[in-house]
């Protein structure tokens, strides 16, 4: 296995002594792309909310703070991220407020309907299934919930990682989407009240989605 393919591992599945530091690493550089994407939702403070691929845990913490009278669910498939994930927050989840599970984007281990808001923070792009993946996430949405994706590269990107990460998308397994690609994605999954908020210049990109308020009325895609 070469290096570049080995870093790619980390970053879909940290592990190890590597995989704790890509991690520590993911909560610091993740962190502004992270605040811009939120900038464009807005949560109520009792919602339940859950963030997938939650990684170090630094996003559930923002999070937290966003529904400061909710419920912070984070769940990833690593173990590694799982537990640092729980020491980031752990005086969150002696409080109740947050809990931190091992789980499958494939087949998240929660009750249909139950979140508010779903979050997918620079983690879709990994996911083996995505389409079916988005239709998972849509099961445990409440209806009328709203899953909220970003990402700080995608296709058609002007910055050098985003040029990079296209490049090397087949070797990766990134699926790397366009803007418009991005709006199908939701659009072919079921969502409705679909917003692309995409910044070109830095590589940015954040995609969000309802489900049906009510089921079978449909509501505008745009």
């Amino acid at each position: 296995m070469t290096s570049e393919r080995k870093r790619t591992n980390q970053c879909q599945k940290p592990a190890g002594l590597l995989g704790r530091f890509v991690l520590w690493n993911m909560n610091s550089r993740h962190a502004k792309v992270t605040d811009w994407g939120l900038s464009h939702v807005s949560i109520d403070k009792l919602a339940t909310v859950l963030d997938v691929g939650c990684g170090g845990g630094k996003t559930i913490n923002k999070l937290a703070g966003m529904a400061s009278e909710g419920k912070v669910y984070g769940v990833d498939h690593s173990p590694d991220a799982v537990n640092m994930a729980r020491k980031v927050n752990q005086d969150l989840i002696a409080n109740t407020r947050v809990e931190v599970q091992e789980g499958s984007v494939s087949h998240l281990p929660f009750a249909d309907d139950m979140f508010d808001v779903i979050t997918a923070i620079e983690t879709h792009f990994w996911w083996p299934d995505l389409p079916g993946s988005m239709r998972e996430i849509m099961r445990v949405l409440k209806p009328g919930g709203m899953l909220v994706i970003i990402a700080e590269v995608y296709k058609g990107a002007k910055t050098a990682t985003a040029k990079m990460a296209e490049k090397y998308a087949a070797l990766s397994g990134m699926a790397m989407l366009s803007s418009d690609e991005h709006r199908q994605l939701f659009i072919d999954a079921g969502y409705r009240n679909i917003e692309i908020v995409a910044d070109s210049g830095k590589g940015w990109i954040c995609g969000i989605g309802r489900k049906n308020a009510v089921a079978g009325v449909a509501t505008n895609d745009a």
